[in-house]
């Protein structure tokens, strides 16, 4: 079922924005989203903000008001709860854009996994609790195009509406089966998380598919093909994927092409760029032939053998627990904790405090638990099979 909803308020100017923030500074809840342009630009930004409470709807254009800085104290203020729905990304590309801090958040994502919901996308909720259906045709839109057409910006609206309802009726849920508190754990993580970046690894190219199949001599064209997608992408404001996909750089490595008319054989790369970019094309693949080799870059160092029994014991026990209770394993406690605890096993409540993604309530909830762990002959280093 559709619900026709009333549009949303468009904010524009900056004298709109600072109309806006004043009514927001005496909201105790708003709902956030953000609609981006990764997959139309290489540099993705922040293309759309959309903003509602409990009983009006706004939509700001980050293109038409370039300075958002007004928004600071709203989005940092712990008198003011922030819903949002799988916040990660939002909150690492507001603090990438605009620098903006985060306090009091409330994500419906993570509280559906606390509960064990299997099915926690947006629509899957919206649809179960409010029986509506949103149009999915705008997944993948061009955000940054101007002007928006009226069923899109419907689509943004959709996004924020409905959160704060949704936002109390998980909030009943934890509370129902106590689990406010390791939620406002998870939440607060998220205030705390890293702006995103922009930043390039040119070594990337040894993570692809089927690379390290490859020769030492064939990952040295891999990696000039790698190079000259991005040189391409930049340079054109395409995301990389659209000038080469991963696919198209592997097989071109495979293929070893030797005239312009090999390069239209190639599956997964198009007509368009090996007619556009042929010369560049077999000028990297030259450069790769006699190159030197590519030095593989450090891994993350591997758990030596009693590091790696340790693992094995907490993996086991990570999976009954989340079996037990219902979810998905990351919510008992995040994998890094796991590595961290089988590299340095902690035998203290008091050690536990150093391990990572291990918060008070996760500490209060299995900590006793972790150290019996240890402490259990199956835990031995020697005992690999446990």
């Amino acid at each position: 079922m559709s619900v026709e909803l009333k549009p949303p308020t468009i904010v524009a100017k900056p004298a709109d924005l600072d109309q806006l923030v004043r009514l927001l500074e005496i909201e105790p809840l708003i709902a956030v989203d953000t609609e981006s342009n990764s997959l139309y630009a290489y540099r993705e930004q922040v293309c759309l903000l959309q903003i509602s409470t409990r009983s009006k709807d706004f939509v700001i254009d980050p293109l038409a008001i370039k300075d958002l800085s007004a928004l600071r104290d709203v989005f940092a203020n712990p008198a003011i709860e922030k819903v949002f729905h799988a916040a990660e990304y939002d909150v690492m590309c507001l603090k990438r854009d605009y620098q903006f801090e985060f306090a009091n958040l409330f994500d419906t994502m993570i509280s559906a996994r606390i509960l064990g919901r299997k099915q926690i996308g947006l629509g899957n909720l919206l649809e179960e609790f409010f029986s509506v259906q949103v149009d999915k045709r705008y997944q993948r839109a061009d955000w940054s195009q101007r002007p928006i057409p009226p069923d899109q910006l419907r689509y943004a609206q959709h996004d924020t509406h409905y959160l704060p309802a949704l936002r109390d009726i998980l909030l009943n849920l934890m509370a129902e089966h106590d689990r406010l508190e390791e939620a406002s754990e998870v939440f607060a993580g998220l205030c705390a998380l890293q702006p995103a970046s922009y930043t390039f690894d040119p070594d990337g190219f040894w993570r692809l598919n089927n690379a390290r199949d490859f020769s030492l001599r064939q990952l040295a064209v891999l990696r000039e093909l790698y190079l000259l997608r991005n040189d391409i992408a930049q340079k054109r404001n395409w995301p990389p994927f659209k000038v080469m996909s991963d696919e198209a750089l592997i097989n071109i490595v495979r293929a070893n092409p030797e005239t312009a008319p090999d390069l239209y054989d190639i599956p997964g790369l198009s007509a368009r760029v090996a007619e556009r970019y042929s010369n560049q094309l077999f000028e990297a693949i030259q450069r790769g032939l006699t190159a030197r080799y590519p030095k593989r870059p450090d891994s993350a160092p591997r758990l030596d053998p009693q590091a790696a029994a340790r693992y094995d014991v907490l993996h086991k026990w990570r999976k009954a627990r989340a079996l037990e209770r219902g979810v998905e394993s990351d919510v008992i406690i995040p994998k890094e904790a796991l590595y961290a605890l089988a590299k340095s096993p902690a035998r203290t409540l008091k050690e536990l405090e150093r391990v990572p993604g291990l918060g008070p309530w996760k500490r209060n909830q299995y900590g006793e638990e972790l150290i019996r762990l240890f402490a259990k002959p199956s835990a031995s280093p020697t005992d690999t099979d446990s």
